[in-house]
């Protein structure tokens, strides 16, 4: 592809996001003679770098940005929901218009990977990650950050809380207590699907009756979200007393509501989403996009993002600057068993079903 044609489809597919773009400090200022010389360092080029990302919300995609201008780097980051993200990944892999995405999890990563939308690359950092939390096998992807998705609630206005997770749905005292998120194109709904399904499916992918009434159950008896209104909002109004949320919003939501966040515990594990980094196939900027990864996911760059936002790195040098209470509110949990490259390929068959039987 010429590189006039790249930066048409760039332009146009900027565009059609409807997102702001965040572009590196250096090209922020006016081009004139006072100007600061463009930033050198590992990422310096010619051309920008297009990040694609579903994990920019929160100030991160601005942060992001402006510490990848100082190390050299000139990104675009386009933010879009994971799904939409991954199907436009997908659509776009003949010719190309991201050069790196993160942020997407496992499951996504797993389409991805099977559609030959992204490259393998061993970064500079392998050696500080767990090879199976990324891809152990091809190595077209690797983790970043790692986020429980666990069923909470405010223990300070709770008296009787369930034993294990599924008595939320299975035991009447609890029906219409806890929400849920019917809205089965987001990955965290269908992260929640896989873990409630994942105890009954068998090799072939196949549900057993006992698995489909534990879905069943599980949305006939919740309140179903509300558009727009935070889940600890719900619990300031008396309206719902548990629900789902991922392990890196507690902290900030028990400092803007004033609660005590504590976890519902799951005989069958929790599921988590491990937020992973990988290179688009066909960038032509491959070099570029691979020092991209080699700078984000390194413990120095990794711890500075837990510090800020109080994630989870699975970078285990960088660990030692998280959050002592996310690691312990990590560590207290265990991860569900969960085959995702198995749900890939299920689970737009198990959401079709959901869909037509058991939503309203």
């Amino acid at each position: 592809m010429q590189m006039s044609t790249r930066r048409t489809l760039r332009a146009a597919a900027l565009l059609a996001t409807g997102t702001v773009l965040l572009a590196g400090c250096a090209s922020a200022a006016p081009a004139d003679e006072t100007s600061e010389p463009a930033a050198s360092g590992p990422g310096a080029s010619g051309e920008t770098l297009i990040v694609y990302t579903n994990s920019n919300s929160d100030g991160r995609g601005e942060w992001i940005t402006e510490q990848a201008a100082e190390a050299g780097f000139e990104i675009e980051i386009v933010g879009l929901g994971g799904a939409d993200l991954t199907n436009r990944i997908i659509a776009e892999k003949n010719n190309p218009v991201g050069d790196v995405v993160f942020g997407l999890n496992t499951m996504f990563f797993e389409s991805l990977k099977a559609e030959e939308a992204i490259v393998g690359y061993e970064p500079s950092w392998s050696g500080e990650v767990p090879q199976e939390a990324g891809d152990p096998v091809d190595g077209a992807y690797w983790p970043l950050v790692d986020q429980a998705i666990v069923m909470v609630y405010d223990e300070a206005t709770v008296d009787s809380a369930p034993a294990d997770v599924s008595d939320l749905w299975s035991d009447p005292a609890y029906q219409g207590t806890y929400e849920v998120n019917t809205a089965l194109g987001q990955a965290t709904p269908q992260l929640v699907v896989a873990g409630i399904l994942a105890p009954y499916v068998d090799e072939a992918g196949e549900v057993s009756d006992e698995g489909w009434a534990q879905v069943e159950a599980y949305f006939a008896n919740g309140s179903p979200v509300v558009e727009g209104t935070d889940l600890y909002a719900r619990f300031d109004r008396d309206e719902v007393d548990y629900g789902i949320v991922p392990s890196g919003g507690i902290i900030a939501r028990d400092a803007e509501y004033g609660t005590t966040t504590a976890i519902v515990p799951a005989a069958d594990g929790t599921p988590f989403v491990t937020e992973q980094i990988g290179v688009i196939a066909g960038t032509e900027q491959q070099e570029q996009a691979q020092a991209f990864i080699d700078w984000f996911g390194s413990a120095d760059v990794q711890g500075a993002f837990a510090e800020e936002f109080n994630s989870m790195p699975v970078n285990e040098v960088a660990q030692e600057r998280a959050n002592p209470e996310i690691v312990e509110l990590v560590g207290s949990v265990e991860r569900a068993d969960i085959d995702f490259a198995l749900v890939r390929e299920h689970i737009g068959t198990w959401v079709e079903r959901i869909e037509l039987e058991y939503l309203p």
